[in-house]
């Protein structure tokens, strides 16, 4: 049996799809590196809203994908922007998302971080402002019982004049911060707003002011999440790290290898790949536990292709792919996103990321999987 694909040429070509999933079971807790996986929000398909409504969320289909995730020995990284922050949730939505998982984690025991950010600012703000908005959402968080992670600001880009505001802003923070903060660093290529955070386009200069950061409080950081795409960057910078301050990869090209490590040290991981990888990512890095890092990237290498593909240029609509290959895996019933974002990627890319997908036995059930890459394909017009 076997299904049409179409290509980026626009020809048809014969897929034969796995017949069986690759078996990955839950087992002991991970031991080597701490993982988080950001987590994608399910929407309600039969809520009647428009892409500029607010995010209609599927609340029990979303915390069954968490307990998913949990089962598996991995952490949820809540609210970022996997979970279209900023991108169809806005922070009344990634609220109430952070107190249902947080009681959800403390209800079975798993690991959350929740992203604390100043979206609730819709326009031009003053830098007072933006500490205010970063203080009422650091606020929520610690209450849920989370480990806060301080993302990038948009507001805090616009408003900038230099590196000593970054210094000032992140300094207040720290300082109130109940306990230590992961600290992250997202790219233009997720975010285009954020082009010159840190105070510079120079990321050499912009480098050096965030070590600063992190140099005059080494105590409240628990860790620093690079979203660069750029894996010497990563490694330059998680070498100048104080003792203690973890480096969690955001480096969604090159993972393996950063998660590996070297002779000077390894990256753990936040990543937004391990919401479809999270069975997968989780068996690979219990073999690395046992020391076996060739093992390690045995698992994990063969998943790169994939994930290149999924945050491909424009980068920050890797969320459609993520949604996309939940629907085929079964995690929800429909293929739906908040503010429509299921329009972001074309015919050609679903059709790439369900072979890749399925060639790595992603898919629990792979029959359920070729049904509904069918019925999306009928919908574009291609006959099976």
């Amino acid at each position: 049996m076997t299904i049409q694909l179409p290509g980026t040429d626009g020809v048809l070509k014969a897929y034969a799809p796995r017949t069986a999933p690759l078996v990955v079971s839950p087992g002991t807790p991970l031991t080597s590196r701490t993982v988080f996986s950001a987590a994608h929000v399910v929407a309600d398909p039969f809520a009647d809203v428009s892409p500029d409504s607010p995010a209609a969320v599927d609340w029990d289909a979303t915390l069954a994908f968490r307990r998913h995730l949990w089962s598996h020995g991995l952490g949820v990284a809540e609210a970022m922007d996997t979970a279209q922050r900023g991108m169809g949730l806005d922070w009344a939505g990634a609220a109430e998302l952070i107190r249902r998982s947080a009681a959800e984690a403390r209800s079975v025991g798993g690991r959350i971080a929740c992203g604390v950010g100043t979206d609730q600012l819709t326009g031009p703000a003053s830098l007072p402002d933006i500490r205010k908005a970063y203080e009422e959402q650091l606020a929520l968080v610690e209450e849920s019982g989370a480990q806060a992670i301080l993302m990038a600001s948009r507001a805090l880009a616009a408003a900038a004049r230099g590196p000593e505001d970054y210094l000032e802003v992140y300094g207040h923070l720290l300082r109130q911060a109940a306990e230590p903060v992961v600290l992250h660093w997202l790219g233009p290529m997720f975010d285009p707003a954020l082009d010159g955070y840190w105070g510079s386009s120079d990321l050499d200069a912009a480098t050096e002011t965030f070590l600063a950061v992190i140099a005059a409080h080494p105590d409240k950081v628990d860790g620093i999440k690079v979203s660069l795409l750029d894996a010497q960057r990563e490694i330059d910078i998680r070498r100048r790290l104080p003792q203690g301050v973890r480096c969690y990869t955001g480096d969604d090209f090159n993972y393996p290898e950063l998660i590996a490590g070297d002779e000077k040290g390894f990256s753990h991981a936040l990543l937004g790949i391990f919401d479809p990888l999270g069975p997968l990512a989780a068996e690979a890095v219990r073999v690395l536990d046992t020391g076996d890092v060739k093992g390690f990237r045995g698992l994990l290498d063969p998943t790169v292709e994939l994930s290149r593909h999924l945050f491909q240029t424009p980068t920050r609509f890797y969320k459609t792919g993520v949604v996309f290959l939940a629907w085929l895996a079964g995690h929800q019933s429909h293929f739906t996103m908040v503010g429509g974002l299921q329009s972001a990627r074309s015919l050609p890319h679903f059709a790439r990321a369900y072979e890749l997908a399925d060639g790595l036995g992603l898919f629990p059930d792979p029959a359920l999987a070729e049904a509904r890459m069918k019925n999306l394909l009928s919908l574009y017009g291609v006959a099976q």
